[in-house]
C-alpha cells in the first residue's frame, strides 16, 4: 500500500536571502533532501509539505522549490491570510501553481473566529471556487505532552457530523505520556476513528515539530505495529484517505 504522512514541513538555515520570521521547534535546517531521505529510510512514498508559516509566513517560495526537486515525493499547503483583501487573488495563484494540494488557516489568537468574519468567507469561498482543500490549525498546543492531552476531544467529534469535514492525526504520538509504541493514544484515537471513520481520516507525523519527543520512524511505526488497526483500515489510514481527499494523483507536475 502507498503510504502518505499527512503533515511535514521543509526548511533551510536561517540566511539574508530567506530569513526567518521565527523558528520552529525542531532541527536547524530539515532540507528537502533531507526529508526525502527520512521518508526512504521507513519506507514513506510521499508527503504534504506544510509551508512552516513560524518561519516563513504566507511566502512558500522554498516549499515549491522542494517540489521541483522532488515532485512525486511531496504535494504543498501553503499558509493564507485571511485579512488580506487580495487572498482570493493569492488562492487563485496557489490553485494555479504546480503540486499545489491545499491552503492553511492558522486560526491564531489575533484572528477572528467569527464565522461571519468576512475575511474567513473570502478564504473559504475562494477556496471553494478552486476545489483547494482548506486546513484549518485551531490548536493550542506544543511541546511538552499536557497533563490531559485530549481533554478537549469532544469538540472534535462533534465536527463529524459535517461530511466535509476529514481530519489528519498528525503528531498523535507527541501526546503520548507512555514510551513507543504510546498505547495510551489508542483509545482516544479510537474515539475519533468511530466518530469519522478511516475515510475520513489521514495518519500524519507533523515533522518536525515532533522532534524532541521521538524519531521520524517511531512517528511511523507506532501505526504499523498497533494491533488497534486492520490492515485495510490502516490501508485508509496511512495512505488511501488522504490520496482521495488531496486528489494526490491529479495534482499539477
Amino acid at each position: 500500500m502507498p503510504i502518505y504522512d499527512s503533515q511535514v514541513h521543509a526548511y533551510e538555515r536561517n540566511h539574508p536571502g530567506r530569513p526567518w520570521a521565527g523558528t520552529l521547534h525542531g532541527p536547524a535546517e530539515v532540507t528537502g533532501d533531507q526529508m526525502v531521505a527520512a521518508m526512504d529510510e521507513v519506507g514513506v512514498d510521499g508527503a504534504v509539505l506544510v509551508s512552516p508559516f513560524s518561519m516563513y509566513r504566507y511566502d512558500a517560495s522554498y516549499a515549491v522549490e522542494v517540489f521541483a526537486k522532488h515532485p512525486t515525493r511531496f504535494r504543498l499547503v501553503k499558509p493564507v491570510d485571511p485579512t488580506d483583501p487580495a487572498v482570493g487573488d493569492t488562492i487563485a495563484d496557489w490553485a494555479s501553481t504546480k503540486g499545489t494540494v491545499g491552503i492553511r488557516v492558522m486560526l491564531r489568537d489575533e484572528l477572528s473566529t467569527d464565522p461571519a468574519d468576512p475575511g474567513l468567507n473570502r478564504v473559504l469561498a475562494a477556496a471553494a471556487r478552486h476545489s483547494v482543500p482548506v486546513n484549518l490549525m485551531c490548536w493550542g498546543r506544543a511541546p511538552p505532552v499536557p497533563a490531559q492531552p485530549f481533554a478537549e476531544l469532544p469538540k472534535v467529534l462533534a465536527l463529524a457530523a459535517h461530511p466535509n469535514i476529514a481530519i489528519k492525526i498528525s503528531g498523535a504520538c507527541t501526546l503520548a505520556h507512555e514510551p513507543f509504541p504510546y498505547k495510551d493514544i489508542w483509545d482516544p484515537l479510537g474515539r475519533i476513528f468511530d466518530a469519522f471513520r478511516f475515510g475520513r481520516c489521514m495518519w500524519g507525523t507533523d515533522w518536525t515539530r515532533a522532534v524532541g519527543l521521538l524519531t521520524y520512524e517511531q512517528g511511523v511505526e507506532a501505526f504499523r505495529v498497533t494491533d488497534r488497526l486492520s490492515d485495510s483500515d490502516r490501508a485508509l489510514l496511512m495512505g488511501d484517505t488522504l490520496a482521495r481527499v488531496y486528489n494526490w494523483s491529479a495534482s499539477k507536475t
